[in-house]
């Protein structure tokens, strides 16, 4: 590191500011993206979906609130861990590179929200796919808690 800080130093310096943009833009095709991001209403939907998805799958497995108080913020954490899954696969999935975004003419937002629907449909159903698998494993986790408090 203090190799190329000394090398730094020994230049003519870092290059202007409108040098550095143009140089940035230069490779703008490749290296500029944009990522769609899910924000809002929609965040909280999917965080409600799942609290109510993962309470249907405890209740199928004859656990509720009364019987186990330290299931309501297991709950809810797990449910904005699932959420996070969607909306970082959702923003995984759909970066848009500065070209795509420039050339997009005619009907190419319909097409966007059809792949969206897709790839959100996707994602909500790979995240309840992992709990249930996950969720005999849970009856463990909650007996471990019982049995310490």
């Amino acid at each position: 590191m203090a190799a190329v800080w000394d090398e730094q130093k020994g230049g003519e310096g870092p290059a202007p500011a409108a040098t550095l943009a143009s140089q940035i833009l230069a490779r703008a095709d490749r290296d500029v993206t944009f990522v769609m991001r899910l924000v809002g209403e929609s965040q909280s939907s999917l965080v409600r979906h799942f609290i109510m998805f993962i309470e249907t799958e405890l209740a199928k497995r004859g656990m509720s609130y009364s019987v186990h108080p330290l299931l309501r913020p297991f709950v809810e954490t797990h449910a904005r861990e699932l959420s996070d899954f969607v909306l970082q696969g959702i923003g995984l999935r759909h970066q848009f590179g500065l070209q795509t975004i420039e050339t997009m003419a005619g009907d190419p937002a319909r097409l966007l929200r059809v792949d969206l629907w897709d790839s959100l449909q996707s994602h909500v159903n790979d995240a309840q796919q992992h709990f249930v698998s996950d969720a005999r494993g849970l009856q463990r986790i909650l007996d471990q808690i019982e049995s310490s408090a």
